[in-house]
């Protein structure tokens, strides 16, 4: 007869497995925040201290002045104000037509509306560049270049956000919608009394991508303005860069305030985002 095993106690392996996930998980933390940080230790020292690596890493005494000076050499306040002007105004417009369009698509009916749609989705895989030319033209052609509506109008409607709330309005139930109708309801009143209001999640998610890709707009700005006092932050940055070689801290500085509005939305919009993302982006 054998000798009797004894059983490995079942807690040892999920402890390992636990403990091997934190330390994935810890790994994958550091490698993202990692720049940021960074980041923001070069933007907390003084010209001299911020070329002296890997010292410069530690920012002791810190140099919160290096914020102001970042304010007074360059016209980065102007830049922010401009990019806070654009971004709000494309996110409410893009908000606005896709809110219009997809409850268009999930609800209306009307001849090749399956067709129409397909198309509109075939746009997403249309890179922006193919099409600057065009927009150039068209801006150009209305009198638009180095003005707010030549930043904003052609980014006033996006496929995706179509897409996403389209899926978010499918989502609504069917019982609703009964009610709504026997209650005299007409579409205008559904779509703002119901389904806008139950598809926040994913507006708000969507209001969040479009003021990220506002913000961060580069190649754009550049193109269609030549006047420094229409000129976003992003632009205001290569600026700093370009004048500012010997000076990271000022570089970093500015780079600081450039991401505090960006920052201060993603901790606001923080839950409302993953709901979005894991509800009305994945129902069809």
């Amino acid at each position: 007869m054998g000798e009797p095993t004894v059983a490995a106690p079942r807690g040892r392996p999920r402890r390992r497995r636990r403990i091997g996930q934190y330390a994935v998980l810890t790994l994958a933390a550091v490698v993202v925040l990692m720049p940021v940080y960074v980041t923001l230790a070069f933007s907390l020292q003084s010209g001299a201290s911020s070329l002296d690596f890997p010292s410069s890493l530690l920012p002791f005494p810190p140099e919160l002045g290096v914020f102001r000076e970042v304010l007074d050499v360059s016209n980065l306040g102007r830049y922010m104000l401009n990019s806070t002007v654009v971004a709000v105004a494309i996110t409410a417009l893009q908000v606005v037509t896709s809110i219009l369009a997809g409850y268009a698509f999930a609800y209306l009916r009307f001849p090749a509306r399956g067709a129409a749609f397909v198309a509109f989705l075939a746009t997403l895989m249309v890179p922006g560049e193919v099409t600057i030319v065009a927009n150039y033209d068209t801006v150009v052609s209305l009198g638009w270049r180095d003005s707010y509506p030549g930043l904003i109008i052609p980014f006033a409607a996006t496929a995706m956000g179509t897409f996403l709330l389209r899926q978010a309005f499918l989502a609504v139930p069917q019982d609703l919608r009964d009610a709504a109708r026997l209650d005299g309801y007409g579409h205008w009143g559904f779509m703002w009394g119901v389904a806008v209001p139950l598809a926040r999640p994913a507006i708000a998610a969507l209001s969040v991508f479009s003021f990220l890709m506002a913000w961060n707009q580069y190649l754009w700005p550049l193109l269609i303005t030549d006047v420094d006092d229409l000129r976003t932050v992003q632009i205001g940055l290569k600026t700093l860069a370009t004048t500012n070689v010997d000076q990271l801290n000022l570089v970093f500085g500015g780079t600081v305030i450039a991401s505090i509005p960006i920052f201060v939305l993603l901790v606001l919009f923080q839950k409302q985002l993953v709901r979005g993302l894991t509800s009305g982006a994945v129902k069809g």
